[in-house]
């Protein structure tokens, strides 16, 4: 498959931030690009070759851009597998391929697949229904099997009080792994079997809204669990056989052992760092990948901080950035806001990277920038 070839299409089922950070390497290589999404809002909406407005759960929306489209990939789960499934027996490339979508799709597929390929990962039980609840001990974690997303969809239970407000769905009850630290890496195989895997890094977490504040690049860990780490993420990736990337949220635990929380095959929010500290980022690895080009180096030699920058509580409308300006006067920080024309709370709205080759000194930075940057109405 000929990209360079001036007939060349390829399409992207999403148009979200990380759709602009994709086009954004497209565009350097001069690939034609068609844009699936819901929104007239899309950042990707004018940068694109085509855009095509439509719902990316509909089977014939999926399947008609499909069509017109060489080769296939997406940055989100939520599209419709099964015209992916009836694109590929037509011949039409998808990266990461349908299988791998419909596992990751569904928690409840994930975990079976962990266990069945020996993966290290929290104890579940899987329910159909709130009315099929039994026994549970507390504490213990409450995940919906599907359309979860930035910590929607996953709750903390601490006792039976917390069962009352859950939605009526499928879902599973994990073990709460006491853990030191959250950690997660990003790999990147081609068709070929080239195999890049980013540095392991270190997520910290907002504990009100349970989405990523900062990730931190390395990850403050040892060599030994280090390595540990890399070796258990790039099994999953073999078990996989994926082509594209594969992002992998990891759970340190007290006694150092490394369990396997969730996996997504696209672009990911832990290795948006690597866009300013990598020379090839994950959204070049991803569309080398995809293509089968040669996978370049995805070694940071400096540390890095990716700092999220989410809409302001109580603040939901058309949408106004403060502190840009007095953020951009901080040595070595790159802003990148994704063009979504309305805010609210926790909604991710761009995110900062801060390099240095001091740590201390850039986690000052990146807390500095936290108090600036503010996303309002």
């Amino acid at each position: 498959m000929n990209y360079s070839a001036s007939d060349f299409r390829l399409g992207i089922l999403g148009g979200g931030q990380l759709g602009k950070m994709l086009l954004q390497v497209t565009s350097r290589l001069s690939i034609k690009t068609n844009i699936l999404d819901p929104s007239d809002d899309s950042p990707c909406k004018e940068i694109c070759s085509k855009f095509t407005k439509g719902p990316l759960m509909d089977f014939k929306t999926v399947y008609d851009f499909g069509k017109e489209c060489d080769l296939i990939t997406y940055e989100i789960e939520h599209v419709n597998v099964d015209a992916l499934e009836k694109l590929e027996l037509e011949g039409i490339k998808v990266y990461p391929n349908s299988k791998t979508l419909k596992i990751i799709q569904d928690k409840s597929t994930q975990k079976k697949f962990f266990i069945k390929n020996d993966i290290p990962t929290a104890n579940y039980k899987h329910y159909k229904s709130l009315k099929d609840l039994d026994t549970i001990k507390y504490p213990c974690v409450w995940k919906k099997t599907k359309f979860g997303y930035d910590g929607y969809g996953v709750k903390i239970l601490k006792s039976n009080d917390d069962i009352k407000n859950l939605p009526e769905t499928e879902f599973i009850i994990e073990d709460l792994v006491p853990f030191k630290k959250e950690l997660a890496t990003t790999i990147a195989r081609n068709k070929s079997g080239q195999i890049e895997i980013f540095p392991i890094v270190e997520m910290m977490f907002n504990e009100v809204s349970n989405q990523v504040e900062y990730v931190l690049c390395p990850a403050q860990i040892s060599s030994e669990i280090n390595e540990k780490a890399k070796k258990i993420a790039l099994k999953v990736s073999e078990s996989f056989k994926q082509v594209g990337l594969l992002a992998v949220e990891m759970f340190l635990t007290h006694d150092n052992k490394i369990l396997i929380n969730e996996v997504a095959p696209r672009p990911h929010n832990s290795a948006h760092y690597s866009i300013e500290s990598c020379i090839n980022s994950q959204f070049d690895q991803h569309i080398n990948s995809i293509l089968d080009l040669p996978l370049g180096s995805s070694k940071s030699n400096f540390y890095a901080i990716m700092i999220n920058l989410v809409g302001e509580l109580g603040h939901e409308g058309k949408v106004v950035y403060e502190g840009i300006k007095e953020a951009m006067l901080i040595e070595n920080t790159k802003l990148h806001l994704y063009g979504k024309s309305k805010t609210k709370p926790n909604r991710k709205m761009g995110h900062a990277t801060v390099l240095d080759s001091n740590l201390e000194n850039a986690l000052k930075k990146a807390k500095k920038i936290k108090e600036l940057v503010k996303v309002k109405t």
